[in-house]
């Protein structure tokens, strides 16, 4: 199985605030759909609560601590570990946030596809930083500001460092 982080964050690795995204990035969103629909997407409760449904065409799991946590189209895992050996059997899962559940998984990851959005953002979430001695960049996309997209961004995906 291939473990992979999905996550667009600001030049600062901010990624949100207050439970939800700080920008609006159509591409991003067109980016998300199209890497992870047919595939599983693990994410923690509060990620799943701020989308508030389970995604389309992808087996979603949340991972929630709460063992009475119920998410309707979803399974529940209990822990990142309980959520791992759901998925063994995959071939490409996303973790698709949110901080908590990107930093248990960071050193794990075999994938990262990161969106990075050009500005600096006030923020209560953030990721680690990308270290080029783990992370290899294999492709790069740079988009521009446009009427649907609201600021220059970078969409990079990178592989581990075996």
């Amino acid at each position: 199985m291939v473990l992979s982080i999905i996550v667009a964050a600001a030049e600062n690795n901010v990624i949100g605030r207050d439970n939800g995204l700080i920008w609006r990035l159509s591409a991003d969103l067109k980016r998300f759909k199209a890497l992870t629909t047919g595939h599983t997407i693990l994410m923690g409760r509060k990620t799943f609560e701020s989308i508030g449904r389970a995604l389309p065409n992808r087996r979603n799991i949340v991972i929630s601590r709460n063992l009475e946590f119920e998410a309707a189209g979803c399974e529940v895992a209990h822990s990142v570990e309980e959520a791992l050996e759901l998925t063994k059997n995959e071939d490409e899962v996303f973790v698709t946030g949110g901080g908590t559940i990107y930093k248990k998984l960071w050193d794990k990851a075999d994938r990262l596809y990161l969106t990075v959005v050009h500005q600096e953002c006030e923020g209560d979430t953030v990721i680690p930083s990308v270290d080029p001695e783990v992370w290899r960049e294999v492709a790069r996309e740079v988009g521009r500001a446009d009427e649907k997209n609201e600021c220059d961004y970078t969409f990079i995906n990178y592989e581990r460092v075996k």
